[in-house]
């Protein structure tokens, strides 16, 4: 399997400690740059879903 292109935010310039995403053929890959051989996968409908949660604040509950 080929290796797949990770990309980050725009926001994150030269940063280390940066979430990137891949896109693979069986969903979407997740990883932090400081630890690139940790992986979680999921899929394009639960990304779409946490990313609507965060960007509506709905996790400021949680400690």
């Amino acid at each position: 399997m080929p290796q797949p292109n990770w990309y980050k935010s725009t926001f994150s310039e030269n940063q280390a400690n940066c979430v990137e995403l891949a896109v693979a053929p069986d969903g979407i890959r997740i990883r932090e740059s400081d630890e690139p051989d940790t992986v979680i996968r999921t899929s394009p409908a639960a990304l779409r879903s946490f990313i609507r949660t965060v960007k509506a604040a709905s996790l400021d509950h949680i400690r």
